[in-house]
């Protein structure tokens, strides 16, 4: 059983900042892609950034020079810090990870989600 559990969510105000992590466990082998992904209310899910298990990233425009996404392989943990925080950032964060799992199963899992709330 693998297990994606976020942590660091919260109400921030406007131009304040978070990190958010995302901690994976259980019967894993390697991890590929992992990813922080965020749905608004009313809105579909959308990628915020990705991070390669060589540590290569992508960002969606909206979050470009604000967030950074991070990874530590040994701990299977993946961050995300995110500066300059807006009102258009509320969302519900989740945590992604392209595995692989015994004996040769890969497959995307997700995590349960963190909520993240900006105030003006």
């Amino acid at each position: 059983q693998v297990q994606l559990v976020e942590s660091g969510g919260g109400l921030v105000q406007e131009g304040g900042s978070l990190r958010l992590s995302c901690a994976a466990s259980g019967s894993i082998l390697s991890i590929n892609d992992m990813g922080w992904y965020r749905q608004a209310p009313g809105k579909q899910r959308e990628l915020v950034a990705r991070v390669t298990s060589g540590s290569q990233t992508t960002y969606a425009d909206s979050v470009k020079g604000r967030f950074t996404i991070s990874r530590d392989n040994a701990k299977k943990t993946m961050y995300l810090q995110m500066n300059n925080l807006k009102p258009e950032d509320t969302a519900v964060y989740y945590c992604n990870a392209e595995l692989w799992t015994p004996p040769s199963t890969f497959y995307g899992a997700w995590g349960q989600g963190t909520q993240v709330t900006v105030s003006s």
